[in-house]
């Protein structure tokens, strides 16, 4: 007998840039008042709240009059994009579509614009929730309103201002690649993307956003959305958390098949696939989020769409962004292989150099490496879980030193690893630690041009560099072993440790070291008179009085100087390096080129 199949609840992703309101509009829709008992009023966790369908005709209204066979939608609440990205299913994003918040008077702020690539990046439909619209300037306020029904009591003015900053948040998308419209004007909504003006704070617009998720799902998800109601659970873990009474617990969205209390189930540790036994199964009631309802029902099975705390042994260590399997019958090996290879099956392109990634959760990894991806950075290992000693060293080990970089996102760095960090044979590599990605990037981006002028500068430094000088009479201090001899620098900037030749191109031997008034120097500019000491000539033999000698300058140091720093050179230096190169190219007119 083919198995019950039933349509399950569509599950949205609210996404959108800090303090934009993403969580003042699910408050909103399910009449709860999350915002005031988070820390700064900015999402710390992920909730999932699930919303019925009679709850939303409620609402909106307008959907009362059409059949709806959609049971409702299961909202997740994030912090910026992060239980987007943390929610897989089968190595897709889990959501089966998105809110995007943003301020109508703010516009894009760049954890919008990297919500809208993650969404992209995973062809998400979604829909603009253009919020604050209370805030124009002479905004009458109609609570709970229909968009077009507030939108009618307004004056001329903030009506036309309303639609200027519609057309800046088109324009935008526009830019981005997106088509889009106000949601009242479009007609093919596979094409466009909706625009709905709201207010969270006072409900304007908020059923507009409810009846255009039901209708997108209704027209367009029917058949990607059934279940097999009596199959075996799937899902994903949000969290792993204690709680008192019950131990370590997973909130986890279910979004296929059942899971029952006593069901086995198998999940994904930090170093091992863990197998248990479901002891118990609390929801929270509808309209409640996950992370704050004090009072869940204990259920002796749920179906998918679901938000539900699962308690069993053996928890520790699990992962956020772990399948969750359900064991049925003899399939335990194949769903245990299941597991292990959703695992590993990171989306992630490694190269042989590059920086070493971390994250929470698989799907975080990956949004991180294709936004490396997009930005030229390769990644050399991508792993789940906390920055390790081993990462360090690893680090350490890397060649380029550009890439000399640990990024971590949302994961903290083990005790082991600070400490190896401290290290003084460590101190090349930076690690970038940080809850937004756009920000991590842009810092390793910061951190990666200043190494590079600090390279730029080290280079240079130890360039050999192009002058000429001449032995002054009466200034022979010593004959030989070495030779001490008083000199003026004609022309360029003269260091110790360098080659001395005469001017037919002959060696003469190398400069030790450089004094002026009895104190030893490390170079001398040009129009200076010094003493040298120079290993390896005889004054009256090799070199004389009134001789010219020229540094000679390393044929690939040539090169260099030729190529990059030819114009920054003064004009007395860039005289001298002209003379010795032609002087080195009479016999291979190649020579430095």
């Amino acid at each position: 007998m083919a198995k019950e199949s039933k349509i399950r609840t569509p599950i949205v992703c609210v996404m959108g840039h800090v303090d934009h309101g993403k969580t003042s509009l699910l408050d909103r829709i399910r009449g709860s008042s999350v915002v005031s008992t988070e820390a700064g009023a900015i999402t710390q966790h992920i909730g999932a709240t699930l919303v019925p369908i009679d709850a939303i005709v409620r609402m909106s209204g307008a959907l009362s009059k059409v059949n709806v066979n959609v049971p409702g939608l299961l909202f997740i609440d994030t912090p910026g994009h992060h239980a987007f990205t943390t929610l897989r299913a089968r190595g897709g994003a889990l959501a089966d579509m998105a809110i995007v918040v943003v301020d109508i008077n703010e516009g894009f702020r760049p954890q919008t614009i990297e919500a809208l690539q993650i969404l992209r990046n995973y062809r998400t439909p979604f829909v603009i929730a253009a919020n604050k619209i209370d805030r124009i300037h002479g905004w009458r306020v109609n609570e709970g309103q229909p968009f077009l029904k507030t939108f009618a009591q307004q004056n001329e003015r903030v009506q036309g201002m309303l639609e200027t900053k519609v057309y800046e948040l088109v324009g935008k998308l526009s830019e981005l690649g997106f088509n889009s419209e106000r949601f009242d004007r479009v007609s093919d909504f596979a094409r466009n993307i909706c625009i709905v003006p709201i207010s969270a704070l006072t409900g304007e617009g908020v059923p507009d956003i409810l009846m255009v998720l039901i209708g997108l799902a209704q027209r367009y998800m029917t058949e990607s959305l059934r279940v097999s109601a009596d199959g075996p659970g799937a899902g994903t873990v949000l969290e792993v958390k204690e709680e008192r009474g019950l131990g370590m617990t997973l909130d986890v969205i279910l979004y296929d098949g059942t899971l029952k209390v006593g069901d086995e189930i198998v999940v994904a540790g930090n170093d091992q696939i863990i197998e248990t036994k479901v002891r118990s199964l609390l929801q929270p009631r509808p309209m409640k989020e996950i992370l704050i309802e004090e009072r869940f029902e204990r259920v002796k099975s749920i179906t998918a769409a679901a938000g539900i705390k699962v308690a069993a042994p053996k928890l520790e260590g699990v992962i956020a962004g772990s399948p969750l399997r359900v064991i049925r019958g003899g399939n335990r090996d194949e769903v245990v292989e299941q597991v292990r290879h959703e695992i590993q099956d990171i989306q992630v392109n490694l190269s042989d150099i590059g920086v070493i990634i971390r994250a929470d959760t698989i799907g975080a990894l990956e949004a991180l490496s294709k936004e490396l991806e997009g930005h030229q950075i390769q990644v050399m290992r991508a792993a789940v879980g906390p920055v390790t000693r081993h990462d360090v060293i690893e680090a350490g080990t890397i060649k380029d030193p550009l890439y000399s970089a640990i990024i971590a996102f949302n994961t903290p760095v083990l005790p082991d690893a600070i400490d190896m960090l401290a290290d003084a044979s460590m101190s090349h590599v930076s690690i970038f630690e940080g809850g937004v990605i756009y920000q991590l990037i842009d810092d390793y981006v910061e951190w990666r041009e200043e190494k590079k002028q600090e390279l730029e500068r080290q280079r240079f430094e130890k360039l050999v560099m192009p002058a000429k000088i001449r032995i002054l009479p009466n200034c022979v201090f010593r004959q030989s072993n070495p030779a001490v001899v008083g000199v003026r620098v004609l022309g360029g900037k003269l260091q110790s440790g360098v080659d001395l030749v005469l001017s037919n191109g002959r060696n003469i031997g190398r400069l030790k070291q450089i004094q002026a008034k009895n104190e030893s120097i490390l170079e001398a500019e040009a129009g200076m008179e010094v003493a040298i000491s120079i290993e390896g000539p005889t004054v009256g033999r090799q070199i004389n009085v009134d001789d010219d000698l020229y540094v000679d300058v390393p044929e690939r140091h040539v090169k260099v100087i030729e190529r990059e720093m030819i114009n920054q050179l003064n004009p007395s230096t860039r005289e001298v390096f002209e003379e010795f190169t032609a002087l080195k190219r009479r016999e291979d007119p190649f020579w430095g080129k």
